[in-house]
């Protein structure tokens, strides 16, 4: 079957899916992150907890399925 990490991934992916087609319809307004953000967030998810700078709720795939389109894709202002 599918991992934790696979199935996190894939509901963060969904949230972001969700919350995007809910602004863009109700507001007109789209998600977006820079990627040195996204980036970022990404290497505190991944951090292990002994380590981290301040504790980061998430785990790391529920965090990069959120935002694997910003670091995937590059939108223009």
């Amino acid at each position: 079957m599918f991992t934790s990490f696979t199935l996190l991934a894939l509901a963060g992916g969904a949230f972001r899916f969700g919350t995007g087609l809910l602004l863009a319809r109700k507001w007109n307004l789209t998600i977006s992150l820079p990627q040195l953000f996204a980036v970022g967030l990404v290497v505190l998810a991944a951090l292990p907890d002994l380590i981290k700078p301040l504790p980061f709720p998430f785990p790391l795939g529920l965090t990069l399925g959120f935002v694997l389109p910003d670091l995937i894709i590059a939108r223009r202002s």
